[in-house]
């Protein structure tokens, strides 16, 4: 159990189960109004914080930084709803039915009551609840009435959205490249005979057969490849901010005050 100068200590702390499971957040602590000891943690689960679940606080501890109960993580966000009064208590059949549901004895708990010297019957005791500050100034006796609101809290999770991959593979493609070649072709030239070149015609015999062989010769294309690095290729991540509106819902109380009408004695 945690006392009265824990409460500081437990309020928007994390709350984690006994297998180390955290819970959510405590929100309030609603304390007994005969001996002011803390009974009631309320908790903020679900996604944001969007439900608020009742926990006892009997057998729960402070470590460290959060607050511990012995109740299963599931078993804390099934509680049954209940109402707070205006004045921030519980009535007397909603404590019943959360103590059925975490099977605490209702009779076991009063008679700790009954011998700190509380001499209302049973039927007729009630939790309240300890402000932000965990005074103890209300359950005093002081006649000032305690206006609490609820706050929105927005965190942030962590989750994958897709994966990226590199991923190397050959295709093959067609490519065209226009170069020069060179060819032999044969022309045929005649001349004449003629004093200057008579002494060459008539160096030979004077009637044979004779043939005169010519080698041709042409470029064609020859194909080579050669592997040459190009570019090298790698995934980076870079973290971009955004903003995003969430909506919630907070409840807040009021407080009007009746006051009496100077001129009629009436209130108003």
């Amino acid at each position: 159990m945690i006392t009265q100068a824990q409460i500081p200590a437990v309020l928007d702390h994390p709350v984690y189960d006994s297998t180390g499971d955290k819970i959510g957040e405590a929100k309030h602590v609603f304390v007994d109004d005969v001996t002011g000891r803390p009974d009631w943690v309320s908790v903020k689960t679900g996604l944001f914080g969007s439900g608020e679940s009742f926990v006892p606080i009997h057998d729960a501890s402070v470590v460290e930084d959060h607050l511990e109960v012995p109740y299963p993580k599931g078993k804390v966000k099934d509680a049954p709803n209940v109402d707070v009064d205006a004045g921030g208590h519980l009535s007397a059949e909603e404590e019943r039915r959360l103590y059925r549901y975490y099977g605490v004895r209702w009779d076991g708990t009063l008679e700790q009551g009954e011998r700190a010297g509380d001499g209302r019957a049973g039927t007729d005791a009630r939790t309240g609840t300890a402000g932000a500050a965990g005074t103890a100034a209300d359950r005093a006796g002081d006649d000032a009435m305690t206006r609490s609101e609820e706050e929105m809290h927005v965190g942030v999770e962590q989750r994958q959205t897709g994966k990226a991959r590199l991923r190397k593979y050959v295709v093959t493609e067609e490519v065209q490249q226009t170069i020069p070649l060179r060819h032999e072709e044969v022309t045929l030239e005649r001349e004449p005979v003629t004093d200057a070149n008579r002494d060459a015609a008539l160096s030979g015999p004077e009637i044979t057969e004779a043939e005169h062989e010519v080698t041709l010769h042409a470029e064609r294309p020859v194909v080579e490849t050669e592997v040459t690095p190009v570019e090298r290729v790698r995934l980076n991540t870079q973290e971009v901010a955004d903003e995003e509106t969430v909506e919630g819902r907070v409840r807040k109380e009021r407080i009007e005050a009746d006051l009496p009408d100077e001129d009629t004695g009436r209130d108003r």
